[in-house]
């Protein structure tokens, strides 16, 4: 067997979870408001606690580091996915169920986005918002029909849903779709949209 192939499988495990899992989209940093950091933990806690599971960027800093040790702590499954790249500078947590390095950052979007069964961006960088972003446009274009939500913690987020109402309102967002963004000021909001809403667990093909 190749030994480049055997080196992509030994780093990209096949899937151990048995729980649906949910993406977070989130900081490599904690922010400077401790909310935050309460907020992202809490949230954590309640994946675990509605038998959730999770899939993130695979670091053990910020953000992503609290939600993944949060979930683990409370008897939930986490799945991490992370470029090669980025072992240097955002230590990939150690203790998941399943590690996956991969080459380059669409292929980590990508699993993730196929893994996750829903969609929810926490505060964060310019990471977080182009991932949501993009998993939003795939939504448009019909890839998808999972519920993606924004957290707005702290009214991180308004400045963003202001843009994205005024890109409707000029014509260049279609209602429909802006819709499908769903915006979540508290962690029960979004178990209740998650609750009321059908959770597919692939992309349409």
């Amino acid at each position: 067997m190749n030994n480049a192939l055997t080196m992509i499988e030994y780093q990209n495990p096949s899937p151990k979870t048995t729980q649906p899992l949910v993406a977070l989209y989130c900081g490599s940093r904690s922010g400077n408001n401790p909310i935050y950091k309460e907020k992202a933990i809490a949230l954590a806690k309640g994946l675990a606690e509605h038998n959730l599971g999770l899939v993130y960027g695979g670091a053990s800093i910020g953000l992503m580091g609290q939600v993944a040790d949060t979930v683990i702590e409370h008897g939930g499954e986490t799945v991490g996915v992370i470029p090669e790249f980025m072992l240097d500078y955002e230590i990939a947590h150690n203790s998941l169920t399943e590690l996956h390095v991969v080459r380059t950052m669409h292929e980590r979007k990508a699993l993730m986005a196929e893994r996750a069964c829903a969609f929810v961006a926490l505060p964060g960088g310019l990471g977080t918002f182009e991932e949501i972003l993009e998993i939003a446009t795939w939504g448009q274009l019909n890839q998808h029909q999972k519920p993606m939500m924004l957290y707005n913690v702290n009214g991180f987020y308004d400045a963003l849903i202001a843009q994205l109402d005024h890109a409707v309102q000029e014509g260049f967002l279609p209602p429909q779709h802006r819709a499908k963004l769903i915006v979540c000021n508290s962690s029960k909001q979004i178990f209740n949209a998650l609750n009321n809403l059908d959770c597919p667990k692939s992309f349409v093909v």
